[in-house]
């Protein structure tokens, strides 16, 4: 009986590490298929990638260049999270058609909203073109060469490398430099807005839920993709048909329980899962903590104003959302290396691979990484935080944003005259329009007060401009948006009307561009030059510190850091211990947002209806025993990019879709700990409840595929 037990834990243990990871779809035969079969899946490698036949692949698109979406009709419907579709859903509201706050429905076709600018991107095939990318670069002398002859390469490759006329083709790199990957892809730009429940379901919690579990967000939109006559991407046009796709998800409502199999696919944005200790330490102790202050300040400046006012919270909310999740993300990252013991880890690696070195006699290679690693992150380590305070400051004040895309015109004067300065002036005022449209000069007034208040004192003396020297923020404020032009859309014009000389003049007397540019003179003298040498260093090294890690230790499970391209991961419905005496269910209920529930406020109120029906029970095919199942969580291993990704079961059908992780587990980008990192995922079950009985989209709901559950008998 002890040698059963025995086993069973040993075979428990092996099942629990074969998870993490984000995984090329195109390489899956093998190692994964193995795995992803021991952990349950009924499908094959085949099945999730194929250029032979349709497969899962050709059902995930990109979203809009940074989220995911899946296919799940034959007439083109795609479902992406509530937050990936959100400026969409914005910019068609106004204070007469708030569909931030009522939701927006479209019961016919032509009903549908057209989203300018916004694509949707599928994977065709993935070829590999290391060899051709990295042809001539033996034998160059410097970093810079190399760099210069591989983007040579890549130029060509992308030119010539066969697709059909309406394709593209994308190379990005993996395995820091080591493997070069070609993406054929199409891209339709004909995309229109069909579905989204309101704020109070699609943000429910919204920032103080945000990273957190258990969670209790609806988080999921709809949209429809359109073609022209052959299936073919094309712009806009009334005569463009819905696109049909080669693959649609069947959506499984047969319920979900711990320990099932859980697979997702997307578009993960940037991990660094093989950073030495070196730089992590630098993340926990040093950027991340000056990142956080500034845009907490930020934060809370927006925060304030759009409780109180209706029509600044339309403006803003977009931009909230986006300056938060990044605010946050960065706090639970600091408390999870600090937790896994990230730090520690890494340094017993690479003692590991010291010692590998030595018994390989590698030494001539690779014995100096890791000693050119710690010298190099002790020199750019006050370039970086200078550099991270440079760049929180500028693109979280609006009016520096303004101001520096103004300082990189006089710039372009400078470098290439008054042809491309007239050319850029051009596209800048027509431009800057739909910006000021959503600024608040009094709301920005306050974050470059707060901002350039930190900025002035925490950045590194050293890297400071002259003017900025025993400054005070409230002062400069005033200051600044009381005399500058920069305040408005048609104070900017005026600002740019003229002849070139004129127009650098009036830009120079100006005290808001006065000021940023101040700063930017100083980061660009300063500090962007040496942190841009340093950190080219550090790619090197880290390019060859992957190229040993691969060639001395085979069996790990290396897999290629994300950079928005097509992955897979899987795991298992599971819930974690975050502390001590503390552990999460892998489920939430509806039951949940009730309990939460406050007339009126920001986060948590909560609309009659959905009351109603929760008070009713009216919960149709998708309840459980009395309850509504709104989120879930699982191992596997996601990040941003990964939101509106597809989670799937055993069989490939469409069970949730991503939109999240847990707070503790944020730092998966850099190191990977089973025990606590999850995603978080709606399940599919509400989103078709909310469909079905809260907006009656009877029109949609019978465009879908569902897998019912077996009935008792």
């Amino acid at each position: 009986m002890r040698i059963i037990k025995l086993f069973l834990l040993l075979f428990v243990i092996q099942i629990n590490a074969q998870q993490g990871g984000m995984w090329i779809p195109s390489f899956l035969q093998g190692m994964n298929e193995s795995e992803m079969k021991n952990l349950g899946m009924k499908i094959t490698a085949e099945d999730i990638y194929s250029v032979n036949k349709s497969s899962i692949k050709d059902a995930v698109p990109q979203f809009d260049n940074k989220c995911t979406a899946e296919v799940i009709s034959e007439k083109g419907l795609i479902l992406t999270n509530h937050h990936c579709g959100f400026d969409a859903i914005q910019e068609h509201s106004s204070v007469e058609h708030d569909y931030i706050t009522n939701g927006f429905w479209a019961y016919k076709m032509e009903d549908e909203l057209l989203n300018k600018g916004m694509v949707v991107s599928f994977v065709v095939r993935i070829d590999d073109v290391t060899t051709k990318v990295l042809e001539g670069t033996v034998g160059l002398a410097s970093e810079a060469e190399k760099q210069k002859k591989i983007q040579e390469n890549i130029a060509t490759l992308t030119k010539t490398s066969p697709k059909e006329a309406w394709q593209e083709n994308t190379i990005k790199t993996f395995y820091a430099g080591n493997q070069y990957l070609n993406f054929v892809t199409e891209t339709y730009k004909d995309i229109r807005l069909v579905g989204a429940p309101p704020s109070s379901i699609g943000k429910f919690g919204d920032v103080t839920d945000n990273w957190v579990w258990p969670r209790h967000t609806g988080d999921f939109s709809l949209f429809r993709i359109y073609a022209d006559k052959n299936n073919r991407p094309a712009e806009y046009s009334p005569e463009n048909v819905p696109y049909k796709p080669k693959y649609y998800f069947p959506i499984s409502l047969k319920g979900l329980k711990e320990n099932d199999f859980t697979m997702v696919l997307g578009y993960p944005g940037t991990t660094q899962e093989y950073l030495p200790s070196f730089a992590v330490e630098q993340i926990v102790n040093t950027s991340n903590p000056a990142k956080i202050k500034l845009r907490d300040a930020a934060l809370k400046v927006q925060d304030g104003f759009m409780r109180k006012d209706n029509a600044i919270k339309i403006q803003y909310a977009a931009k909230n959302a986006t300056l938060a999740n990044a605010w946050k993300k960065w706090i639970g990252e600091i408390k999870g290396l600090k937790k896994s013991n990230a730090i520690g880890a890494k340094k017993e690696f690479e003692k590991q691979f010291q010692e590998k070195v030595i018994a390989t006699g590698k030494q001539a290679e690779y014995g100096n990484l890791l000693s050119d690693f710690e010298k190099n992150y002790t020199e750019i380590k006050d370039y970086g935080l200078a550099r991270d305070y440079f760049n929180e400051t500028v693109r979280n004040a609006e009016i520096l944003v303004v101001g520096y895309k103004l300082y990189h015109l006089e710039q372009l004067y400078n470098t290439k005259g008054e042809q491309s300065f007239n050319d850029r002036r051009t596209v800048l005022i027509n431009g800057l329009g739909e910006f000021y449209k959503d600024f608040n000069p009094v709301v920005d007034q306050k974050i470059f007060e707060k901002l350039i208040d930190i900025y002035s004192k925490k950045s590194p003396n050293q890297f400071l401009a002259k003017s900025l020297e025993n400054s005070n923020g409230e002062d400069l404020a005033n200051e600044v948006f009381s005399k500058s032009q920069l305040v408005s859309y048609d104070k900017i014009k005026e600002l740019l009307t003229g002849d070139t000389k004129t127009v650098l003049e009036k830009l120079n007397n100006d005290k808001g561009f006065q000021i940023i540019k101040a700063i930017a003179d100083t980061h660009l003298k300063n500090v962007a030059p040496k942190y841009d040498e340093l950190n080219l260093k550090n790619t090197a090294t880290q390019r060859t510190y992957m190229k040993a890690i691969l060639e001395l230790f085979p069996k790990n499970r290396n897999f290629p850091d994300a950079n928005s391209t097509l992955r897979v991961t899987y795991g298992k419905i599971k819930g974690y211990k975050p502390s001590d005496a503390v552990l999460y269910e892998p489920f939430s209920y509806l039951d949940g947002v009730i309990e939460k529930y406050i007339p009126g406020d920001y986060e948590y109120d909560v609309s009659k209806k959905l009351i109603d029906l929760y008070n009713a029970k009216d919960y149709g095919i998708y309840g459980v025993k009395g309850r509504m199942p709104l989120d879930f969580i699982a191992t596997n291993h996601t990040t941003g990019g990964n939101s509106g990704s597809p989670a799937l079961d055993d069989k490939g059908n469409l069970i949730g879709l991503n939109f999240d992780r847990v707070w503790e587990g944020t730092m998966s980008d850099i190191y990977y700990d089973p025990t606590i990192c999850r995603n978080i995922m709606v399940d599919i079950r509400y989103v078709l409840f909310i469909i079905d009985k809260y907006a009656d989209a009877q029109n949609l709901m019978s465009e879908l595929k569902l897998i019912l559950p077996k009935k008792e008998k």
